[in-house]
């Protein structure tokens, strides 16, 4: 089909300012203080497009992209029995986002970053593809911008902690435009945004953005739009575990937009997110309810990391108490934090596989396990709508029915790297 680019202005959320975007904007210059920006899509009624061969790309009037990439997935969504039943919900739904293709479901990367990845790549100009764009990940974000750019051959950068790079795996062999630098054995994710942050202070390097990039919350965001438009109203709840909030805060936007469309009713999903203990970050600081995050030594939060059953939840910055962030989030929404153990996630990712037949990533687990506690705790009743955010799953079958290759770091650094050391690496990989 011919595509035409997604019309949308930019909107600061701590000031309301209106503005262009000038093709890769992730902040508003003239706001002094630190806040999201917002599209601001010119269609205001979602119209989803019936071709499933369109994948996200089914949303694109909510997404800010210039173009469609090749084979695109999407997140499906079905109404859930054998997890609802041993729970005693009437109305679960369940967002899964991974490999099932009895549901079809096929990210092949089986893990919902893929969506930041389609959207990301398909916001990039003709100025920004002469450019090798960096992504800083603790895994799944790196498998996912790795098989968006090697299928679509944009450069990309990788920036990955060292002990995190066996979720580097794929069906076929990387595209050469694909490269990987990774930070020591003993690193975690922030080491691994440190060495992007220098890359992306030289010539030729593109910084993705993080949470910041309106494209990868939209992009995330149609976890929201599929349950939303499937459920025919948004959600009572949304359940999600995070490592940086960035899913959870494009859910709340997603909402919002439903409540301007006029067809999904007026109702804010409370967003109900979790951390893996011992690192929990946004949990002790929603507890002290603080927008500031609190003190968190670095080399308590690398061994805190180490520990937890799902490393990608492991965001020692995340979005949190910038206006617009995940504080804010909880507050609209009157949502909450919580806080789930490895022996928890581990029981939850044996439950959802035995009632649901799936196998689910332990950062799913954390999402089904609050889920528990929420029950449990009473704070969620029989009849509510619930949204169960399966943020990747099917990774044991579809390694079973595939072939798989890693890939191997082009350069490993040391956590004291200098600004020197990383310029001569990359000089001569190029």
């Amino acid at each position: 089909m011919i595509f035409t680019p997604t019309k949308y202005q930019l909107q600061t959320v701590a000031t309301g300012r209106v503005f262009n975007d000038e093709g890769w904007t992730l902040d508003d210059k003239q706001c002094d203080k630190p806040s999201m920006v917002r599209p601001i899509y010119e269609k205001k009624q979602l119209d989803v497009k019936k071709e499933a061969c369109l994948g996200l790309y089914r949303y694109a009037d909510w997404l800010p992209i210039k173009t469609m990439l090749k084979n695109p997935s999407e997140p499906i969504t079905y109404k859930s029995e054998g997890l609802a039943n041993h729970l005693g919900l009437n109305n679960l739904y369940i967002t899964f986002n991974g490999w099932w293709p009895e549901r079809k479901a096929r990210m092949t990367t089986c893990s919902f970053k893929e969506m930041e990845a389609y959207s990301v790549c398909a916001r990039l100009g003709d100025e920004q593809k002469n450019q090798m764009l960096v992504v800083a990940s603790a895994g799944n974000t790196a498998r996912a911008f790795a098989k968006v750019c090697s299928d679509n051959g944009i450069k990309l950068l990788l920036c990955v902690p060292q002990d995190n790079i066996n979720a580097l795996w794929f069906d076929k062999p990387l595209n050469p435009c694909v490269n990987l630098i990774t930070t020591e054995s003993g690193s975690d994710y922030f080491d691994a945004i440190n060495l992007s942050n220098v890359v992306c202070e030289m010539d030729g390097y593109l910084a993705e953005g993080g949470a910041k990039n309106i494209a990868r919350r939209d992009g995330m965001s149609t976890t929201m739009m599929s349950a939303t438009t499937f459920i025919g109203r948004t959600p009572d709840f949304y359940f999600q575990a995070v490592g940086s909030g960035t899913g959870a805060i494009a859910a709340w936007e997603a909402n919002l937009r439903f409540i301007g469309d006029g067809r999904f009713g007026t109702n804010k999903a409370r967003l109900m997110v979790s951390q893996n203990k011992p690192f929990v970050p946004m949990y002790d600081a929603w507890r002290a309810d603080s927008r500031a995050m609190l003190p968190y030594e670095a080399e308590q939060a690398r061994k805190d990391a180490a520990e937890i059953c799902a490393p990608v939840l492991s965001n020692r910055k995340p979005p949190y108490g910038l206006a617009g962030g995940l504080y804010d989030a909880l507050k609209d929404t009157n949502g909450d934090i919580f806080a789930v153990s490895n022996d928890e996630a581990n029981a939850a990712k044996a439950l959802f596989e035995e009632t649901e037949g799936i196998d689910i990533y332990h950062a799913a687990a954390v999402a089904t396990a609050s889920l528990q506690q929420a029950v449990e705790k009473g704070m969620v009743k029989a009849d509510d709508v619930v949204m169960l955010n399966i943020t990747g799953g099917g990774e044991k079958r579809f390694h079973a029915e595939h072939e798989l290759y890693y890939l191997k770091p082009d350069h490993i650094f040391k956590i004291d790297f200098t600004k020197e050391e990383v310029e001569r690496v990359l000089a001569e990989m190029r």
